[in-house]
C-alpha cells in the first residue's frame, strides 16, 4: 500500500486591544507615540504580511505532518514556526521601528502511536525597547519587557483528522485561535496585563521553569463584530466597567435597558438559576431588555475578572439589535 502523507496546522494572534494597558504603560499608547492593534481578521490569509504591516506582536504558526503505511502511522515531524513582529514608536513625524526580541522555538518531540501523533509548540518574544519598572520580587527593577507567548498543541490522526487546543499562554496580549483552514475559531478569554508585566520574566516563562494555563472562549458572531464597532468607534467614549471574579453584570427580572460589550473576561450565562453558556470577548447582551420592556432575562456571572462596555440602546441600530436578540432567543430555547 502506497504511504500516505497529511499535514495540518493551528495558528495563534497574539495583539494588544485598546485599553487593555494599565497604569504608567499606558502613557505612551494615549500619546500616539505606539499603538494600540486593531482586531486581526476573521480569516488568516497572510501571515507573514500581518506581520510585516505590524498588526501582530506575534504569532505561533504550528504546523505539522504524519506519514501513514497500512493504516499506522510510520513517521512524523514539525513544518511551523514562530513569527514575531516590531514595536512602532513615532516621534513627531518620524516612526522608528525596534524588532523584537524572538525567543527560541520551543518544539517538544511529538508523542507519537501507532495511529496519532500530538505536537506542542511554545513561541514567544518581548519588545526591543526597554521599559523599566518596579516588580514585587527580586531584582525588584525588571528592565526589559515581559515575555508574551502561546502554547499550542495539535494532534494528527492516521486517517487525516486532526485536533487542536491552546494548552499555555502569556496573561497578556489577547491571543487569537485559528484553524488549518486559517478561520478564527478561538480566543483567549483574559487580558490581566498587571499580572504579566509583573511576572511574566525570568523562570516564570517556558523559557524558565513555568507555562501559563490558558482559558479560551468561543468566537462572537459577525453581527456583534458590527454591533462592537458601533459602541467603541473613535470619540463615543463608552463608560467601561470592571468586575471581581463572581460579580454579577445583569440579574434576571431587574428593570434595565444598558446594552454591554464584553471586553474582557469570561461570563456564565444562567437562566431560572441554571447556567446555561459562557460568553466572552466580543459578545453583546443586554439588547432583549433593550427591546422587551427593559426587564433583563438573563444573569450574567464573571467566571474570571472581567471588563465590558456600556452603551445606551440608542447607540445602536434597532435593526441589528432585533437580529441580535432573536438569535439569543434561540440560544435559550435551546439550552
Amino acid at each position: 500500500m502506497a504511504r500516505e502523507r497529511h499535514e495540518s496546522s493551528v495558528t495563534s494572534v497574539s495583539w494588544i486591544p485598546s485599553e487593555a494597558i494599565e497604569g504608567l504603560s499606558k502613557i505612551p499608547f494615549e500619546m500616539g507615540v505606539t499603538h494600540y492593534d486593531q482586531p486581526p481578521p476573521d480569516r488568516l490569509v497572510d501571515l507573514e504580511e500581518l506581520r510585516r504591516t505590524d498588526r501582530c506582536r506575534e504569532a505561533n504558526e504550528l504546523r505539522a505532518f504524519v506519514e501513514v503505511e497500512d493504516g499506522r502511522i510510520v513517521g512524523n515531524g514539525y513544518l511551523g514556526r514562530g513569527h514575531i513582529g516590531a514595536t512602532t514608536v513615532r516621534i513627531g513625524p518620524a516612526a522608528i521601528r525596534f524588532p523584537a526580541l524572538h525567543m527560541p522555538d520551543i518544539q517538544q518531540p511529538p508523542e507519537a502511536g501507532p495511529t496519532s501523533v500530538t505536537f506542542v509548540q511554545t513561541v514567544g518574544g518581548r519588545m526591543g525597547i526597554p521599559t523599566p519598572r518596579p516588580v514585587a520580587r527580586k531584582p525588584f527593577i525588571q528592565f526589559w519587557p515581559s515575555l508574551a507567548w502561546t502554547t499550542l498543541e495539535l494532534t494528527i490522526n492516521a486517517d487525516g483528522s486532526a485536533a487542536h487546543r491552546l494548552v499555555g499562554a502569556s496573561p497578556f496580549p489577547r491571543h487569537w485561535i485559528y484553524d488549518e483552514d486559517g478561520i478564527l475559531v478561538e480566543k483567549s478569554g483574559v487580558v490581566d496585563f498587571s499580572k504579566w508585566a509583573g511576572e511574566a520574566f525570568g523562570a516564570r516563562t517556558p523559557w524558565g521553569e513555568v507555562d501559563s494555563p490558558a482559558v479560551v472562549s468561543a468566537v462572537e458572531s459577525e453581527l456583534e463584530r458590527a454591533m462592537s464597532a458601533q459602541i467603541m468607534q473613535k470619540g463615543a467614549k463608552p463608560a467601561v466597567r470592571q468586575l471581581a471574579e463572581g460579580a454579577t453584570l445583569t440579574t434576571q427580572g431587574e428593570a434595565a435597558t444598558e446594552v454591554y460589550l464584553i471586553l474582557d473576561g469570561v461570563f456564565a450565562v444562567e437562566v431560572n438559576g441554571e447556567p446555561i453558556a459562557e460568553i466572552g470577548p466580543g459578545a453583546v447582551v443586554g439588547e432583549r431588555a433593550a427591546l422587551e420592556g427593559g426587564v433583563r432575562t438573563a444573569t450574567l456571572r464573571a467566571v474570571t475578572k472581567a471588563r465590558v462596555a456600556e452603551a445606551a440602546p440608542g447607540q445602536l441600530r434597532p435593526v441589528e439589535m432585533d437580529m441580535l436578540a432573536e438569535t439569543h432567543r434561540r440560544e435559550h430555547a435551546d439550552a
